[in-house]
């Protein structure tokens, strides 16, 4: 009986474990991290309809210039999550547009500077031949899509501080960096293996202490 209580608490040891991988690992995806699947074409050519995306949740003030971020902004979009890229933050002036409109000679000009933006599609940085001259507010973005020709973002708010938006709608920005959600992951998974075999180590245990044998369940000198 000695053996048959040893192989209970050590399933019910590694079954604590896993839970507690479990729990971390969780905790720590939903807090650190959100999947998302694109649905509209404004970030095309660098994100299509039904791509997977990860977005890592962080506060504005950690928002660069160019990353693409994911916002919330009901008064404009009902309930539905924004993907889009930030082209100026607090402070910044942007504006449209210098070069040839409509063309891959065209630039979004930012605090006197025309922008390289390799990622637009088609090469047109706006397209739309409404120029525009905006000052950020300080703690608020101004975004844009990537598929200038097809993008409701801030160009079509400018009567509303410009169109930017509040830094405090940022729920995170898209990340290429896979590393720790990945190794979250792979807790998890651990996690949920180590539950599986703690039950069936206590199931085991308690199936033979209700049948009485002369087996042993280990070698004597263990």
């Amino acid at each position: 009986m000695d053996e048959i209580r040893r192989v209970m608490v050590a399933g019910w040891l590694v079954g604590v474990l896993g839970a507690v991988l479990v729990i971390t690992s969780l905790l720590s995806l939903r807090a650190g991290y959100k999947l998302v699947t694109v649905q509209g074409e404004s970030m095309t050519p660098t994100y299509g309809v039904g791509d997977p995306v990860v977005v890592e949740r962080v506060g504005a003030e950690e928002v660069r210039r160019g990353d693409v971020v994911l916002y919330r902004v009901p008064e404009r979009y009902q309930d539905a999550h924004v993907l889009q890229r930030v082209v100026g933050l607090g402070g910044d002036r942007v504006v449209c547009c210098a070069g040839a409109a409509g063309t891959d000679k065209e630039r979004i000009v930012r605090n006197g500077a025309p922008l390289v933006e390799p990622y637009v599609r088609g090469g047109i940085a706006d397209g739309t031949h409404r120029p525009y001259d905006v000052r950020v507010p300080e703690g608020r973005l101004f975004v844009l899509g990537d598929y200038r020709l097809n993008a409701r973002d801030s160009r079509a708010f400018v009567s509303d501080h410009g169109g930017t938006v509040p830094g405090s709608a940022v729920v995170g920005r898209v990340t290429g960096d896979y590393v720790v959600p990945v190794l979250l992951a792979l807790l998890l998974l651990v996690g949920v293996l180590l539950l599986f075999g703690a039950a069936l180590l206590v199931a085991g245990a308690r199936d033979v202490r209700r049948r009485p044998s002369t087996m042993r369940l280990w070698p004597e000198h263990f």
